[in-house]
């Protein structure tokens, strides 16, 4: 059997050689490199890919074939290289049914060359999977379907997008909505749509029981929503609004709401149903929100890719844009698909038929696996690594590909040896120089060096800025001068004269302020006792000291001090008696006191 099918792929492969001799220059593309931004290439043989020989190929001829259907019915204008060679090849792959896997194979091996692809300086992608969805629905709101599910709004905009001539965008694209002043802004996140900034324009496909089952449908791109009537409603993903996807797992386990070794779908489920408020919070995180189209009322079949076309479970694989759909790929990794326990060898020829907004890089594909909870159940469990064989049509010219790589690489190691000779060079000049300045040697030989460096350096300065940089060699001359002290004498004694004028101005300053705060309060005693001079005042202070020193007595004569000013209307009598009282305070301190306590006695009204 392996022999027959190894003189099958031999005379097939003399045929397209015949063929393509005869070929037209218009039917093929012009042998020119293939390029992809960000990766790297590497022609492999077929024999180096693991799993190749006993994949069925026969299967992943019929996902092929349905993808170059879709691209005959939509030719693309631009004709990139790569889309115009696929074009070339699909064009062979129309009119054949081959019969069994090993002509399929053959077919394959004839017209592609597998080419390892992955990021710069990675070996590895990243594989993950998904599926479609069926959950319950309605056409109307109620309490039990309150979750909406939306259409494109017509306020979505993609600056220069034209919605006629490509695909929706998923990246490199600046998306959002028009103000009055047609302003292009960023539009309404998560929070704000399940907030409700959508309310009112009519665009509910239909309504759901859960957000969680909303969630799982944008993650997936597509769902089968069973109506209240039995009827399947078939939804794919459409549009997006600007925002990149990000995980609501990672938030659960940074937030300490669900512990990782417990992470799965329905414990995520479980819990944002019984914590509602705290859901929205967690959903709202992830800012990216998709809107579905219609694409079918039947229950029969897969749903639609990206492409157009139905996807095919374990053949179909959603890519970032970077590449062409219809693009076949031999995936190679170690995957739970039997069970969450142990991984397998998987190697397996999938076609890009898909797309989705988290998908970015060359070696970055979701994987599809088909409808409902067992197929849910396989794409939760893989987000493994995995190796990728693109298939590239041989009429591109991989070898020119490969030297201009070489080449570019070889340049990078030549200049990078180069400037760590020039910089290893100038460091030891430098070294040498510091050796030789460390001791106070400076030498002939190194004040020529640095005279020189200083003459390129005016002559380049003088070039480029002219009389600027002589200006500020100038300034620079004057405050080096300053600095190493030439300006003399009078610099010096203009210093000591300005330090002493500060001084002085200074100190007058403080005594002013010190005796303008005097006067003050001065100011105020006199006028909250209502007694002048200077005699007064020199009364009250002794007075005052006198009270630190026994705290009892000095409340006394606060109290009399307020009493005399709260009770003026007593009459000039009393006040006369006061006034008295407190100018024969030069009495020694026991006729004070005792003084003090009849003024107390009798100003005190009824006293």
């Amino acid at each position: 059997m392996k022999a027959s099918a190894q003189e099958s792929t031999k005379a097939s492969a003399k045929a397209s050689a015949k063929e393509s001799a005869s070929a037209s220059p218009q039917d093929a593309s012009a042998q020119q490199p293939l390029k992809l931004s960000g990766s790297q290439l590497e022609p492999v043989k077929w024999n180096e890919l693991a799993g190749w020989a006993a994949d069925d190929h026969l299967a992943a001829f019929a996902a092929y074939q349905a993808s170059c259907r879709a691209a005959h019915k939509l030719r693309r204008a631009d004709h990139a290289e790569i889309s115009g060679a696929l074009w070339n090849v699909c064009r062979n792959a129309l009119d054949l049914r081959p019969q069994d896997s090993d002509t399929a194979r053959a077919f394959f091996e004839r017209n592609f060359q597998p080419v390892r692809i992955a990021r710069l300086g990675e070996v590895d992608g990243l594989l993950t999977g998904y599926f479609e969805p069926v959950v319950a629905g309605s056409r109307f709101p109620s309490p039990e379907f309150h979750v909406p599910v939306y259409r494109r709004p017509r306020d979505l905009v993609v600056a220069g997008y034209n919605s006629a001539s490509v695909a929706f965008p998923n990246k490199g694209a600046r998306i959002g909505r028009r103000t009055a002043n047609n302003e292009l802004v960023p539009y309404h996140d998560r929070g704000a749509i399940e907030a409700g900034a959508l309310d009112g324009q009519k665009l509910e496909i239909c309504w759901l029981k859960d957000p969680f089952d909303l969630l799982t449908m944008q993650i997936e791109g597509s769902a089968r929503v069973i109506l209240e009537d039995g009827m399947p409603l078939r939804i794919s993903y459409d549009s997006h609004n600007g925002y990149r996807m990000s995980s609501i797992e990672r938030v659960l386990v940074e937030r300490n709401l669900i512990p990782r070794q417990e992470m799965s779908a329905q414990r995520i489920r479980d819990w944002m149903a019984a914590h509602p408020d705290e859901a929205a919070k967690v959903r709202a995180a992830n800012r990216s929100y998709v809107f579905f189209r219609i694409t079918g009322l039947s229950n029969e079949g897969e749903p639609v890719g990206a492409q157009g076309v139905p996807l095919t479970p374990g053949r179909s694989i959603a890519v970032d844009r970077v590449h062409e759909y219809g693009t076949p790929f031999f995936i190679e990794a170690n995957l739970p698909i039997e069970s969450g326990k142990s991984a397998s060898p998987f190697g397996r020829l999938m076609i890009a038929q898909d797309t989705g907004s988290a998908l970015v890089g060359p070696a970055r594909a979701d994987l599809y696996w088909g409808a409902g909870d067992g197929a849910g159940r396989i794409a939760g469990r893989i987000r493994h690594p995995g190796r990728f064989a693109m298939l590239v049509p041989r009429e591109l010219d991989l070898v020119a590909a490969g030297a201009e790589t070489e080449d570019r690489r070889s340049r990078n190691r030549q200049n990078g040896r180069q400037g760590q000779g020039v910089f290893g060079q100038r460091r030891g000049d430098r070294g040498r120089q510091g050796d030789t300045q460390a001791p106070g040697v400076a030498g002939a030989k190194t004040e020529d060096g640095r005279e020189r460096r200083q003459a390129r350096s005016q002559d380049k300065g003088r070039q480029r800025q002219g009389n600027f940089h002589r200006r500020r060699r100038d300034r620079g001359g004057q405050t080096a001068a300053q600095a190493s002290g030439i300006a003399g004498a009078k610099t010096e004694d203009g210093r000591e004269r300005r330090q002493a004028r500060n001084q002085d101005r200074g100190r007058q300053g403080q005594g002013n302020f010190r005796q303008h705060g005097r006067d003050r309060s001065r100011q105020a005693a006199a006028q909250a006792s209502g007694i002048a001079g200077a005699e007064t005042e020199g009364a009250c202070d002794r007075s005052q000291e006198k009270g630190r020193q026994t705290q009892g007595k000095f409340h006394q004569h606060r109290q009399l001090r307020r009493g005399l000013a709260r009770d003026r209307r007593l009459g000039p009598a009393i006040r006369s008696r006061a006034r008295g009282e407190l100018n024969r305070c030069r009495v020694p301190a026991l006729i004070f006191e005792s003084t003090l306590l009849i003024w107390a006695a009798t100003a005190r009204p009824g006293g």
